[in-house]
């Protein structure tokens, strides 16, 4: 049995990363979305069916083929599928993190393996994500349609908080490699605050956020558009919000003093976007004020956004922590990891971690004064982690566990599976000593 370099994709609601096991970056992130032509939203000026792609050629491919048929086999995935949006209709497989649609997942997966890692699964392990929480039976449709329709040579699909802790080795602020901490995944769709003791996840204080990259960009967008900045193309809109996201945002200490900096010093905070129209090529310019720092303060102060959700994220975090058991806790506070691209604000750590800080040294001071001084506590260490890796963490953290020489053994193969059926997903051996 050949032991080529396992394959490890990361399928998130927003996008997918894939690439092969030890390497320090995914090879290809694209959209989590699928272009196919159920739907009827291919107007009548659509294209011809074009012809069977060369990567469907191999024997795992003809064996969908003979079981969907080949019209089904017309489809695009990504940014193609984007590309293809208007005679092609848009599917999103993934929701709030887990998989909504299995047969868009198989055909992602399908055009994921051959026609962008351009690999025979059957000579590759493979190292999937799920998200906490995730059902069982979503672990046995996985197991499922990789060992039965792809034939793969074995599988482990690994929660995402804990392959974000082991990517945060590569901080320098880390003194020890430890599956033990808090883990704050944050992306297009969903924010999770998620505590891991040892390598296990304690399900019972996991939160989740409804605020995410998706929001902060709508958020932007509606600002820009009470502004007035009527130089934004409508079909453009979004694209720039987005990017006026990433490119000028930051977390800022106080929203007071910083608005103050602003009326003060409007020249030296204020910055000019520019852009070309997608439609008519023409440039235009679009100016980016208070929204640099408005953005990720909704993690901070999520009433500016909305009304529906007002609890601040220092505060999840620290009820996340507060619910873990006693013993695990101090690990939990010492070891708080950020992941995912809505935590790459500048200065979001240090904000969380001054935060968090705060309200953790106000419980121990409550504390001694309800007992009268006769208790002395041990100050809360507080350490939030950022590191150069946060964006892809959970990929990253994959391809770390992946490269390892135990991971085989780890995996699910194809002959248990042969044996025990899709059931054999429900339970995944988790890593105890990585490194």
């Amino acid at each position: 049995m050949s032991r080529l370099a396992p394959v490890v994709i990361d399928n998130g609601t927003g996008f997918t990363k894939m690439g092969f096991a030890g390497n320090n970056d995914p090879s290809f992130i694209q959209p989590t979305v699928i272009a196919t032509r159920d739907g009827g939203s291919a107007g009548s000026g659509a294209p011809s069916v074009p012809s069977k792609p060369s990567f469907l050629n191999s024997s795992a491919s003809s064996n969908l083929a003979s079981k969907r048929g080949i019209e089904d086999l017309d489809f695009y995935i990504g940014d193609e599928a984007v590309a293809n949006s208007k005679t092609y209709a848009l599917n999103y497989p993934i929701r709030h993190g887990q998989i909504d649609n299995w047969d868009h997942m198989e055909r992602y997966w399908e055009q994921s393996i051959f026609k962008y890692l351009r690999c025979e699964p059957e000579d590759h392990s493979f190292l999937l994500t799920e998200p906490p929480l995730n059902p069982p039976e979503n672990r046995e449709n996985t197991a499922e349609i990789m060992f039965e329709s792809f034939n793969v040579q074995g599988l482990y699909i690994a929660v995402q908080a804990v392959l974000a802790l082991a990517a945060s080795w590569t901080s320098s602020k880390v003194n020890e490699q430890t599956l033990t901490g808090t883990v704050i995944d944050s992306g297009d769709g969903v924010t999770h605050v998620i505590p891991v003791a040892e390598g296990y996840v304690i399900g019972s204080s996991i939160k989740s956020v409804p605020i995410a990259g998706r929001d902060l960009t709508s958020f932007v967008q509606n600002l820009l558009r009470e502004r007035g900045e009527n130089m934004i193309p409508a079909e453009d809109s979004l694209t720039v919000a987005q990017r006026i996201k990433e490119q000028y945002s930051y977390v800022c200490p106080d929203i007071v003093k910083e608005f103050k900096k602003y009326d003060q010093e409007g020249d030296k905070y204020f910055k000019k976007y520019e852009g070309v129209h997608s439609v008519t090529g023409k440039p235009y310019s679009v100016d980016v004020g208070f929204e640099r720092f408005l953005a990720p303060e909704i993690f901070f102060n999520p009433e500016i956004a909305s009304s529906d959700y007002l609890t601040p994220l220092p505060e999840v975090v620290d009820t996340v922590v507060q619910t873990s058991p006693i013993d695990v806790r101090r690990g939990l506070y010492k070891n708080i990891v950020l992941s995912g691209g809505s935590t790459m604000f500048e200065n979001f750590g240090k904000r969380l971690q001054r935060d968090i800080k705060r309200i953790a040294d106000t419980r121990i001071k409550r504390s001694e004064v309800l007992s009268g001084g006769k208790m002395h506590a041990t100050p809360m260490e507080v350490n939030v982690i950022s590191h150069k890796k946060q964006r892809y963490a959970v990929w990253f953290g994959g391809s770390l566990l992946a490269s390892t020489g135990d991971f085989h053994s780890y995996c699910h193969t194809k002959a248990e599976y042969d044996e025990v059926g899709p059931s054999i997903a429900r339970h995944n051996r988790v890593f105890g000593t990585v490194g």
